[in-house]
């Protein structure tokens, strides 16, 4: 077993990992970062009415996670979400609930994820019509052994100057591997090297305006 990531925490409620020495999520706001640059940059709220699959390059608090399922049940999706996500350094149970504590509009949905979490990974149904898997250990590793293929994917290692091995070509390549044929991806970052990675291994893709005070994010579709 891996051992947990270490935390600190800034503003009370924002945690950053002592490792990468970056938060976890934006320090404006974020549930909104994740609304604008994940569910939005993959235009998931038009494709919920069909069985959707999407993965993810770093669970860390589960932000994303719940914040996909929110506005997957508010939709009234009747088509189930597969949510599958490869995290190298998972967080304890503790932690995950503080750093959820910031969203109040998540609230509901949080003592659902925290009831089946648990920093090996594991696979769990933790709201009806959703499966979530999370794939403990080194991406570069455990991606290429994935058997599955997702529709969408979120993009959320730590920034790429900081954790720059989870944003290689060759990884990029894994990715897109493991994406259905006009399957989707995006992230907050709009590094060079990642969209050409991103372009490389067969994405169409797009730099469009980012959340906050990033000028832009990355947006791509599988060719």
């Amino acid at each position: 077993m891996r051992q947990p990531q270490s935390l600190q925490w800034r503003d009370g409620d924002v945690p950053v990992s002592t490792r990468f020495d970056d938060p976890y999520f934006s320090l404006e706001n974020g549930l909104a970062e994740t609304r604008h640059v994940f569910l939005a940059g993959n235009d998931l709220t038009a494709r919920f009415d069909g069985p959707l699959h999407v993965a993810e390059l770093g669970f860390g608090t589960g932000l994303n996670f719940l914040t996909c399922v929110e506005a997957w049940q508010r939709q009234g999706a009747a088509q189930p979400l597969h949510f599958t996500s490869f995290e190298g350094f998972p967080i304890t149970p503790e932690d995950m609930a503080r750093a959820l504590a910031a969203f109040p509009e998540l609230g509901d949905l949080a003592p659902g994820l925290l009831a089946v979490w648990s920093p090996e990974g594991g696979t769990w149904a933790p709201f009806p019509g959703v499966t979530l898997t999370v794939i403990i250990g080194d991406a570069r590793e455990t991606l290429p052994a994935w058997k599955g293929r997702a529709d969408a994917w979120f993009l959320d290692g730590f920034s790429p100057a900081k954790n720059p091995e989870l944003w290689q070509p060759e990884l990029m390549a894994e990715v897109a591997r493991h994406t259905a044929q006009g399957g989707s991806a995006a992230t907050y970052t709009a590094a060079g090297f990642v969209r050409r990675g991103l372009a490389d291994a067969g994405f169409t893709v797009e730099r469009t305006p980012g959340y906050g005070r990033k000028r832009h994010m990355t947006k791509a579709t599988l060719s």
